[in-house]
């Protein structure tokens, strides 16, 4: 079973269908669904993308980023906001996550973005897992539900990244010796 990811507008049919999901799956978890405000043109390149993930032609899976450059701190220009992760129950647990992950990362670092940043909540702990195990780091809270206990933000500077002041960004790996 091969996985596609094709880059895809956010209003397709394909990626409309699969962010109901991630509603209705908001609405079990949390009550009520993600009220974040957004419009589809924040998801165009080069200030943003959106993919969906295919097997067998069946969309099971999306991702997408947005641009953040001129909103406060702990957001800094050159920041790409991840948005709307989702991987269709059925096919959890396949690495199709893990690699619209990459996809948005690399989509981001290609379109000149200095760092990925992105809000969760203690009711996703898959998300929170995959997030660190992908090197992702707790940020300061920002956004919408800035001020709600259970979320939890995330960021993590993109490989080879240098930020304005010409600094490079990507994290350093210390040695155990």
């Amino acid at each position: 079973m091969p996985f596609e990811l094709r880059p895809t507008p956010l209003e397709h049919p394909d990626a409309a269908a699969l962010i109901v999901l991630l509603q209705a799956h908001y609405m079990e978890i949390y009550g009520g669904h993600d009220d974040t405000p957004h419009s589809a043109s924040e998801f165009v390149p080069p200030a943003g993308y959106f993919v969906v993930g295919y097997v067998d032609a069946v969309a099971v899976a999306c991702g997408g980023w947005r641009a953040r450059d001129d909103d406060e701190p702990p957001l800094r220009p050159g920041d790409a906001e991840i948005k709307r992760m989702f991987v269709h129950p059925a096919q959890r647990g396949r690495g199709l996550a893990r690699a619209v992950l990459a996809d948005l990362e690399a989509a981001a670092a290609r379109a000149g973005r200095l760092r990925m940043v992105l809000e969760t909540a203690l009711g996703q702990p898959a998300a929170i897992g995959l997030y660190v195990s992908a090197g992702y780091a707790p940020m300061a809270p920002f956004g919408t539900y800035r001020d709600t206990e259970a979320g939890r933000y995330y960021s993590r500077a993109l490989p080879g990244a240098f930020g304005p002041d010409g600094g490079y960004y990507a994290r350093q790996i210390r040695s155990p010796l």
